[in-house]
Order: C-alpha cells, then sequence, then structure tokens
C-alpha cells in the first residue's frame, strides 16, 4: 500500500521530490506511488489506446491522458492525482500543468498496494469533487467496479464485460457502445483467458 505521510501537505511538497519520485496529494495527506508492473502499464496503454480511437474515429471532442498526467480536483493546493486515465470533455479544464478540476471519466488498475486508496480514499474524493464516471480495473479479481458517481450507482463487472460496462460507456459518450466491447475484450484478452462470459 502507498506509504501515506500523516500531515497536512500542499502540491509546493509534490512539485519538490526528485526526479522520478512519484506520489498523490489528497486533502494535504502524501501518497507515495510504487512504480507499476508490467500488467498495470500492459493495460493502460490498451484502454488509452481503444478509447482515443474511438473519439478520434467519431469526432469526438474528449481528451485522453494516461498517467503521469497532473490533475488539480479541486481549487486550492491540497489535492493532486495522476490517475492511470483520465478523460475530459472540457477543454477549459486543461492547461500546460494539466487538469483543474474533475475529469469526466477516471480509470485505476487497482493493485495490492493501491487497493485501499483507490476503493477508499479516491472513490470518497473524485464523487465530491464531480468526477462523472469511475472505473477500477482489479487484474488479480478480474473485475472492473463502475461508479456512476452522479447517479451513485455502482456495477460490479466480473470478467471485464457485461451490458452494464456498455450502458456505464453510454452515460458519458452517448453511443459508446462499441469502445465498451472493445475494452472489455481488451481487459479479458490481458487479464484472462478462461473466466470470461459476454
Amino acid at each position: 500500500m502507498p506509504l501515506s505521510k500523516e500531515s497536512s501537505f500542499t502540491t509546493d511538497y509534490i512539485f519538490s521530490l526528485p526526479e522520478g519520485q512519484r506520489a498523490e496529494l489528497i486533502d494535504g495527506v502524501v501518497y507515495d506511488m510504487a512504480p507499476p508492473n508490467r500488467l498495470h502499464q500492459e493495460l493502460v496503454s490498451e484502454l488509452h489506446y481503444k478509447i482515443t480511437d474511438y473519439i478520434k474515429k467519431n469526432n469526438g471532442a474528449c481528451k485522453v491522458f494516461p498517467a503521469p498526467f497532473a490533475v488539480f480536483l479541486n481549487a486550492d493546493d491540497k489535492t493532486y492525482v495522476e490517475p492511470d486515465i483520465s478523460v475530459i470533455c472540457d477543454k477549459s479544464k486543461l492547461d500546460d500543468r494539466g487538469c483543474v478540476g474533475a475529469p469526466d471519466w477516471i480509470i485505476e488498475i487497482a493493485s495490492p498496494s493501491t487497493k485501499r486508496t483507490d476503493y477508499g480514499v479516491k472513490l470518497f474524493k473524485y464523487r465530491s469533487a464531480g468526477v462523472r464516471e469511475y472505473w477500477i480495473v482489479n487484474p488479480l479479481t478480474r473485475t472492473v467496479n463502475v461508479y456512476a458517481l452522479e447517479k451513485e450507482e455502482l456495477n460490479n463487472i466480473v470478467g471485464g464485460a457485461s451490458a452494464a460496462i456498455f450502458n456505464a460507456f453510454a452515460r458519458i459518450f452517448r453511443t459508446m457502445y462499441d469502445i465498451g466491447y472493445e475494452i472489455g475484450s481488451t481487459i479479458r484478452r490481458l487479464v484472462s483467458k478462461k473466466t470470461c462470459k459476454i
């Protein structure tokens, strides 16, 4: 699990870290980030590619950013996160530093070291900051949790593909059945070749 420093820090601390050292800041608490493993990076790469490709093919305006990408959720200097995938549809939130305000859609790839933060601290913070959709992809349990935060809905998807995934995508990008299927296929292919049902 990431080391949390139980004190009140600001983004000045994050920017003072040595090159190559990464951390997130949530409500003044620092969470050190361990380097991701190969499967984590493969999932991030595939998801980034599939989502970006869909948006381009459909002339969409949303932008997709993989980590490391700075997201300043609040209008203060106490919160700074680097989601694995950030999708931003309001370009006025983007500046040279990253995203100022809540992305429309965030995806985190969970691991044993990030589980508590992804399912607890970040879920609460993303909801209160105005993130519209939050996915937690867990390669170890072969599940995807889809949180429709605007509607306070939770869909647990075992194996990475079901109608709930397609519906979750549709809430943000309207007609995203194709990308829902493609991403479900990507997760199934990368995580498990045995357990997936459509």
